[in-house]
């Protein structure tokens, strides 16, 4: 059966990809093997590296939780912050004034190609330097600034695609009815744009959620991989044991992320449907016109 990607497989590719598929799970086993043999060698494997996170609550009391909770709120603020500024950048750099569209794609190429980490170590001493932030918060305000500038950028960027993308009639018909350039922006182009843009718009929240731990590395942010740090030199430098654990914990938040992204994208795509009504002739009214002259209705 032929498909409009690709024609179906004959007997030989047939006999080929189940060969690759059985050699790639052979490989993909035999590495697991190893690992879990060398791992169980270096005695990682033992109970007692493990059994803080599985008998008590220690372990998540004092040190996964508030890193988690420290996480989260950085996370959150960067969002909140990077998303709408994100927007008013993307659309400044559609705008027919030179004065804004120039400005606006300065400062998003400018902060779009700074590592997020350079923006976070001078946020620091930024906020060291010219401020009275106290020195507990400082690593908090320099990671959510750093996280902002950068992310607001990538995110300008993709609602300024996300606009481009769309059929050009979109604009035109808009015009035709007499809309203005803000009409139109807020009431075609954008709504039709967001469903476009989610995906990108989800993965680069995920990107905000993971980068958080650069803050830990580098700033000394209480974050969840830092806590893991500290947790697994406090448990006997059960150090593999401590990052696979926190490395579930981003996989499960990652993943809750995008499921609930992807939820909304079906029900966004769903609302847009037309229901389907069917106008009889009957009740059609049409203007100026009936069946032999003017005035009337069909």
């Amino acid at each position: 059966m032929s498909s409009v990607l690709y024609d179906a497989q004959g007997p030989r590719a047939k006999r080929r990809n189940a060969v690759l598929t059985v050699v790639f799970v052979a490989a993909a086993a035999a590495l697991l093997w190893w690992v879990f043999g060398t791992l169980k060698d270096k005695g990682q494997l033992e109970w007692a590296l493990w059994e803080p996170f599985f008998s008590g609550t220690e372990a998540w009391s004092t040190y996964i939780w508030p890193g988690l909770l420290n996480t989260l709120k950085a996370a959150a603020l960067a969002v909140i912050i990077a998303m709408p500024l994100g927007a008013v950048l993307g659309i400044a750099r559609l705008s027919d004034h030179v004065w804004v569209r120039v400005p606006a794609a300065v400062v998003v190429e400018f902060f779009r190609s700074i590592p997020v980490l350079v923006l976070m170590i001078f946020g620091l001493a930024l906020f060291a330097e010219y401020t009275n932030v106290s020195s507990d918060d400082r690593p908090l305000y320099a990671v959510v600034t750093g996280l902002v500038l950068y992310n607001a950028s990538v995110l300008a960027e993709i609602v300024r695609a996300g606009i481009l993308a769309l059929p050009k009639g979109q604009s035109e018909a808009a015009q035709a009815i007499g809309l203005r350039k803000g009409q139109l922006m807020r009431l075609i182009l954008l709504p039709q744009a967001v469903t476009a843009m989610l995906p990108a718009i989800v993965s680069q929240l995920v990107v905000i959620v993971k980068d958080t731990a650069l803050g830990g590395a580098v700033l000394t942010y209480s974050e969840l991989l830092s806590s893991a740090n500290t947790m697994s030199g406090y448990y006997g430098a059960n150090v593999i044991a401590s990052f696979t654990v926190v490395a579930v914990i981003f996989i499960a938040l990652n993943f809750a992320l995008t499921s609930f992204a992807s939820w909304l994208e079906r029900r966004l795509r769903q609302a847009k449907k037309s229901t389907g009504a069917v106008v009889g002739a009957n009740d059609a009214q049409i203007a100026g016109t009936t069946g032999t002259g003017t005035g009337g209705t069909i």
